[in-house]
């Protein structure tokens, strides 16, 4: 029997600006029930309620309508997206105020994993920093409900490990809100949608939200058919939206594996960048931007050491990394922002180049969507295209009658939305985009990962978003910290499996017997033949991640189940395993056709 919940809205409605944001009185309102040992993603469009709703379930904001029950006793923490730290002197008084404030111990012991250091002045800290001090302090009180506001914004990839391991220990029950789409579908166990002013529900994980959001799109369209014709063209532009983004995206990964292939082919194997080629007089005509061994140290430390690399025109480079690992310097060489201490960076003439950073400095709040795009005026020029402004903002998920609309009116996530509408109108042919993704809604990140596929000119990408890295760039620069930079044609899952090659060779070294130094063997010659075994993995490899897809879409179909974990733990336990290991299995079958595949197009 399923446990009952430890808090329920029931009716839910909020009235807000000139309507209702969800639950208006014509309908029977939000019902959302929270059971003990839920794992929760909630889905929605940026401006949909999600925030809200959070602050809904923690009370902080009182509904028009609808009742809310909590268990007594049931402890609630609400990790929000842009903590407020006024008034506190460091980020160590901030964690410890409120009435449920957590140990010092407690926070301290956490923090230390996040590599966060409590004493560090609240005024003076940077975006990563508040965000690790603010999860600290949410994570310390061991709720019984935790609630998080985009939790991966502004933390490195170790400190993102880091966070998903302790969820998977955690005893409580969480809803998220994120981008991040391998943070999701790893540790989410059902799926919340708010959508249109209703929340659906569905107990799979994220893995299996847009095969449901397809399915309910579809099912939507055949309703509308006896509806009348405005309803009809409705649910038809959503479901044929829906689908075709589907069929897109394939289409775009089958051609950014097409340009890994050819960029494979211009990286030796140690993972640096030939910058002589024998009669590559074309290739050098296409480099943008040329880096020839440089290097730069702050004191005693090496950020980056000797380092070469030639980026062509078309280029989409990720640069990924630890907070501190160098990332922000090696992206400032490249672009000319920062000089080498030794080596030099070569620009090609023509490089004209946009820079779209963090912190969305670029928006007013007083100013209208109209005064951002197009100086209060009708049209705007998109790469040398005039265009009117309703016109562009659809391209961009935006209502055309938000054009009078202010800036301070918008979420966080459509701010970013707008200002990536501003500055990709821009005529350029270098494209920097730091950290894109924070504050963005799914279907952003995906309209997003589709322009710069579009886009003609190069970019140049730092971002700890695993999946959008492996959905758009070419080649990755992976910082280890150490000063080396790897070199790698693939994304972030590839520098992952050339870290995780790297780590295996010492421990192989080490048991074999010790030997006298010998002469290298000569280098075996070069051939472009696929052996048997490689043949056959070529070919029958699509047909086995077609099967481990069916594996995992069932098993995720009988973790579903809500009263399975109540009624059988072990075998919830041995689907949760066996899913885990079908999963492993087809991200590595998907990465060694992908290898194939390189050889076979070299």
């Amino acid at each position: 029997m399923a446990e009952p919940p430890i808090l329920s809205w029931e009716g839910l409605g909020l009235h807000q600006g000139e309507g209702w944001l969800f639950g208006g009185p014509d309908t029977d309102g939000l019902d959302l029930h929270i059971a003990p040992r839920d794992r929760l993603a909630l889905i929605g469009r940026n401006g949909a309620g999600k925030t809200t709703l959070l602050k809904l379930i923690t009370g902080e904001i009182e509904a028009d309508r609808g009742v809310r029950k909590v268990k007594p006793g049931t402890h609630i923490v609400l990790l929000e997206q842009e903590p407020d730290y006024t008034g506190f002197a460091t980020l160590m008084d901030y964690a410890l105020s409120g009435d449920d404030a957590p140990a010092p111990h407690e926070v301290e012991a956490i923090a230390g994993q996040l590599g966060i250091d409590m004493t560090t002045e609240a005024k003076g800290a940077s975006g990563g920093e508040r965000r690790r001090a603010a999860l600290a302090r949410a994570l310390a009180q061991n709720p019984d409900l935790l609630l998080l506001d985009e939790p991966t914004n502004h933390l490195d990839l170790s400190a993102i490990d880091w966070l998903e391991s302790w969820l998977e220990r955690y005893k409580g029950a969480f809803i998220v809100i994120s981008h991040d789409r391998t943070f999701l579908k790893r540790l989410t166990r059902s799926t919340i949608w708010l959508d249109r002013g209703n929340l659906r529900r569905k107990d799979v994980g994220f893995g299996g939200y847009e095969a449901w959001e397809e399915q309910v799109y579809a099912e939507e369209a055949r309703a509308a058919e006896k509806l009348d014709a405005k309803l009809k063209i409705e649910a038809h532009w959503l479901e044929r939206g829906v689908t075709a983004r589907r069929k897109r995206n394939q289409g775009r990964l089958e051609k950014l594996w097409q340009m890994r292939a050819q960029r494979a082919s211009m990286i030796n194997p140690e993972g640096t960048a030939k910058l002589k080629l024998a009669s590559d007089a074309d290739f050098k005509s296409k480099s943008v931007i040329v880096a020839e061994e440089i290097t730069k140290s702050y004191g005693d430390r090496t950020i980056i050491k000797p380092f070469s690399l030639r980026i062509q025109r078309g280029d989409r480079i990720g640069v990924v990394g630890a907070n501190g690992a160098g990332k922000t310097t090696l992206l400032k060489m490249l672009t000319g922002e920062l000089e080498p201490d030794s080596g030099k960076v070569t620009h090609a003439n023509t490089l004209s180049g946009v820079m779209i950073d963090q912190q969305r400095k670029l928006l007013s709040p007083e100013k209208t969507v109209r005064q951002v795009l197009a100086e209060g005026g009708d049209w705007i020029d998109v790469r040398g295209h005039r265009k009117h402004v309703q016109a562009y903002l659809k391209d961009f998920l935006f209502d055309p009658s938000v054009i009078d609309a202010k800036v301070g009116s918008f979420s966080g996530g459509e701010r970013s939305r707008l200002l990536l509408a501003r500055e990709f109108a821009r005529t350029s042919n270098l494209l920097v985009l730091d950290e894109p993704t924070n504050d963005l809604d799914l279907e952003t990140l995906d309209l997003l990962q589709e322009v710069i596929a579009d886009y003609k000119g190069t970019v140049l990408i730092v971002s700890h978003d695993r999946d959008f890295l492996d959905k758009t760039v070419t080649v990755t620069l992976g910082l280890d910290g150490s000063g080396h930079v790897d070199v790698i044609a693939g994304g972030y899952a590839d520098w992952e499996a050339k870290r995780a090659e790297r780590r295996s060779k010492p421990a192989k070294k080490a048991e074999k017997p010790a030997e006298k130094p010998s002469a290298p063997p000569p280098p075996p010659p070069k051939s472009t033949k696929l052996s048997y075994k490689d043949q056959r993995d070529y070919e029958l490899l699509p047909a086995r991640i077609e099967e481990l897809e069916e594996l995992i879409a069932k098993g995720e179909a009988a973790l579903a189940d809500p009263d399975l974990y109540s009624k059988d733990p072990d075998r919830f336990a041995r689907i949760s395993k066996s899913l885990e290991m079908a999963r492993e299995e087809k991200d590595e079958a998907e990465l060694r056709w992908l290898e194939l595949a390189e050889l076979v197009e070299g």
